[in-house]
């Protein structure tokens, strides 16, 4: 493995957005499509120092040398001029992409969420409540290390520590970085970035477009996700340092907010002895601050299961910036004295050209990982690719005996759902360790500089002019005619899961009778079969738990988790519960019994013909 991190190339000057006024078309597929725009159907133009039309590549003339970069601070002047924002229809898609207004950070009784009588944050740095998600595993203090020491943040939030295993001693070692880093913030934004792609292969170049305030010197370290000795993440390389510039505002379509006219800080040339894998970049200022940017290393090698990685969700999560202002995601935006607002004021369409609040750190991050960490533990052969991968047809699914939804994989677009359809009809199981999945229906097209794949559009309260929202059960589609179940409530508290068919091959060797209770693992969202939906064709069918809860509303209603065998033999899990992942390796929630039934499932899974 190496640990150099391979090639890289300093800051040129390069915008991701091409100049004039014209419309991406969406790619209208599946049986809700509708019509829909990408909320940019034009965007200012802008210039970089040596002359060139933004999204324009500098002649290599023109291109600093990166072996010079370190110690240089380059000057760009960003001074634009743009049509005024106007008020946008949430029906119709916004017209311009301007930049977003510029304001002095706010003071202590003019936090986000505060209004003027000074009353209680409703949120800050990206909790799941304001997100309608009371999910207590959505990501921990510590996504995906181990070790006993970390640092606290002023706020008393643990910030997680990292080991390189070739300097630290023997694997477990802890030796923290010196120094006191500190989370970065999307109110001053002291450091924080995105990757303009969400996965690559080995031997690829991957870009990072970084802002830091003040400008000032900074590093990234590469760290893979999986097991190493007892940490949960291993540095595989790092970059040189690199001279950090305050990048432009965001820019701003309707609710949509856009980085993709920043900067390209550094050229990533992903060395071809990278595994593939969950990875995360890891930024860190010279004034001791501290970012991430998760992304996904992907190879054409077969492996036996393929790990979904569920980035097209943790987008629609993400409320960057969350500054009481600008942000906006899927689910909220803010009005003009800082308030967070709900869904019918959010965002139809966010980028994936921005970084993600707060630390960096997606919203229920930690069920990927913890999936991860433990199925790396157990030696099973993966491949990994993300959700947006699946949607482009970068992978193929059929050559893999299973496809693993690690965690909260609740929006999905047409060609997903083909896809993963497809390859269940071809024999290749389906594996769902979570609830509320397949919900929502998104279209995914081109950003504004002509990226594929870069904004993501769901109407939700807006349906199209038939009337139809966004929902797959709402298109004649629902969920349970892949899953087995569907999603139904949210749950109040964390109760036990109840066992059924308890004599069933998945329950072996978990000393488990019928109706034994497994303490605290539905929580956060729950699936149920619903008699009243379409069920798959399909054999063997088994719902593996019952299990009683009340929703916010102190309703009462059930829990189940549900398998069934499709005609081609493939086999289709769903757990029904967001607390499955967390059993297998989030400290303080481990459950072996919840460890032998995954176990027996994949191996169920490996050995089937």
């Amino acid at each position: 493995m190496s640990q150099d991190g391979g090639a890289g190339e300093g800051r040129v000057a390069q915008v991701g957005a091409r100049g004039g006024d014209r419309r991406e078309p969406w790619h209208e597929t599946g049986p809700c499509a509708g019509r829909a725009s990408e909320e940019a159907a034009g965007w200012p133009q802008a210039r970089t120092r040596e002359g060139t039309t933004a999204g324009q590549r500098p002649e290599p003339s023109q291109r600093p040398d990166h072996t010079e970069h370190h110690d240089r601070t380059q000057q760009h002047d960003h001074t634009q001029q743009h049509d005024q924002p106007r008020h946008q229809d949430p029906d119709e898609p916004p017209t311009r992409w301007v930049p977003a207004e510029h304001h002095e950070p706010p003071t202590e009784h003019q936090q986000p969420g505060r209004d003027c009588a000074g009353s209680p944050p409703q949120r800050w740095e990206s909790g799941a409540l304001a997100h309608g998600v009371a999910d207590p595993f959505g990501q921990g203090p510590l996504p995906w290390l181990r070790g006993r020491d970390s640092y606290v943040d002023g706020s008393g939030s643990m910030v997680p520590w990292y080991v390189d295993l070739d300097s630290a001693g023997a694997p477990g070692t802890v030796r923290p970085r010196p120094g006191e880093l500190r989370n970065a913030d999307d109110v001053h934004q002291q450091i924080k970035g995105f990757a303009t792609a969400v996965s690559v292969r080995p031997g690829e170049r991957l870009d990072f477009k970084i802002t830091a305030n003040p400008p000032q010197n900074l590093t990234m370290d590469w760290y893979r996700i999986g097991h190493y000795g007892g940490n949960g993440a291993h540095r595989v390389g790092g970059s040189p340092r690199l001279s950090g510039i305050v990048q432009p505002e965001p820019l701003v379509a309707g609710r949509t907010v856009s980085c993709h006219h920043w900067w390209r800080s550094w050229r990533l040339s992903v060395p071809r002895d990278w595994r593939p894998g969950a990875y995360v970049a890891v930024l860190t200022s010279e004034d001791g601050h501290r970012s991430h940017i998760p992304f996904t290393v992907r190879d054409d090698e077969p492996a036996d299961f393929l790990v979904v990685i569920p980035d097209i969700t943790w987008q629609a999560y993400n409320l960057f910036p969350e500054n009481g202002r600008t942000g906006a995601s899927l689910y909220h935006s803010w009005d003009e004295r800082g308030r967070l607002l709900g869904e019918r004021d959010a965002a139809t369409t966010v980028s994936f050209d921005r970084p993600y609040a707060g630390s960096g750190l997606p919203l229920h991050v930690g069920h990927a990982y913890d999936f991860i960490r433990w199925a790396e533990r157990q030696g099973l052969d993966l491949a990994y690719a993300s959700a947006l991968d699946l949607h482009a047809g970068r992978v193929d699914p059929t050559r893999y005996r299973g496809l693993v939804f690690t965690g909260h994989d609740e929006y999905w677009s047409a060609p997903m759902r083909q896809a993963v359809e497809a390859a269940r009809d071809a024999g290749t199981s389906l594996v769902f360790l979570s609830a509320n999945t397949m919900y929502w229906q998104v279209q995914v097209s081109a950003s504004p500089s002509g990226e594929p794949d870069r904004l993501v559009s769901c109407r939700k309260n807006h349906p199209d002019r038939s009337g139809r929202t966004a929902h797959w059960r709402v298109c004649g589609e629902p969920e349970q005619l892949v899953l087995g179940v569907q999603y139904e409530r949210r749950v109040a508290e964390p109760v036990p899961l109840v066992v059924r068919n308890a004599g069933h091959w998945l329950w072996e060797g978990t000393g488990l009778a019928e109706e034994d209770t497994l303490p605290g693992l539905v929580a956060a969202e729950a699936d149920r079969y619903m008699p009243r939906v379409p069920l798959p064709e399909c054999s063997g069918r088994v719902l593996l738990s019952h299990s009683p809860y009340r929703d916010e509303e102190g309703r009462p209603r059930h829990q189940q988790t549900s398998l069934y065998r499709a005609p081609s033999g493939a086999w289709v899990f769903a757990s029904g519960t967001f607390a499955w992942t967390p059993a297998l390796d989030r400290p303080g929630c481990v459950d072996e019994r919840v460890q032998r039934a995954t176990a027996n499932l994949l191996d169920r899974i490996r050995k089937s013909e």
